[in-house]
C-alpha cells in the first residue's frame, strides 16, 4: 500500500489545490516507501504565525513547516506516521505573486519541499541546500513545473534558506 496522505484545508481559502494534487506531489517524494502516513494542513496566517513562533521562535507566518515523526509509532498492520506538513495559503499566494510564479507551481514546490523535510532533507548548509534544490527541481519537472530556483536571485535564495 502506498503512503497515505490526509489533507485538511483549515485556511478558508477556496483556491487551494484539490487533495488529489497534494497526494500526487507527496507520493512522488515517497515513491520508494511501501507505507506510511503524512498529514497536510493548509492554514491561515494566524495559525502559521503561531506555529512558527512556537516551534521555530520566529514571529511571522511562514510558507511551509514540516514536522517529521521521530519515533517509530507503527503498530503491526497499521501505517506508521511519517510526519505533518503545514502550509500557509495566504503566504503561498503572496509569494507566487511577488516571485512572478504560477501559483499552482508554487503550491507543488512548497508541498514537495515540506515532504522532502519529512524524508530527511534539509538546507542548513550549502551542500544540503544544493542537494535538496536538485531533488525539488527533478520532482517538479516530473509534473511539468519549471525549476523553482532558476529565476530567484541569490539574495532571495538565501532568505528562503534562512527562514
Amino acid at each position: 500500500m502506498p503512503v497515505s496522505i490526509n489533507v485538511q484545508n483549515a485556511s478558508g481559502n477556496n483556491s487551494v489545490p484539490a487533495a488529489p494534487e497534494f497526494r500526487s506531489w507527496v507520493r512522488a517524494v515517497f515513491a520508494d516507501r511501501l507505507k506510511g502516513e503524512v498529514g497536510i494542513r493548509i492554514v491561515g496566517e494566524e495559525e502559521a504565525r503561531a506555529l512558527n513562533k512556537r516551534y521555530r521562535s520566529s514571529d511571522y507566518a511562514t510558507n511551509v513547516l514540516a514536522f517529521p515523526c521521530d519515533e517509530d509509532l507503527g503498530v503491526a498492520g497499521l501505517e506508521a506516521p511519517i510526519g505533518d506538513i503545514v502550509i500557509c495559503a495566504a503566504v503561498v499566494e503572496r509569494e507566487a505573486g511577488e516571485q512572478d510564479k504560477d501559483v499552482r507551481a508554487h503550491w507543488a514546490h512548497l508541498t514537495i519541499h515540506g515532504a522532502l523535510h519529512l524524508d530527511g532533507y534539509d538546507h542548513v548548509t550549502d551542500a544540503q541546500a544544493e542537494e535538496m534544490e536538485a531533488r525539488e527541481t527533478l520532482l517538479l519537472a516530473h509534473f511539468g513545473f519549471p525549476d523553482p530556483w532558476g529565476s530567484l536571485a541569490p539574495q532571495a535564495r538565501a532568505l528562503h534558506h534562512n527562514r
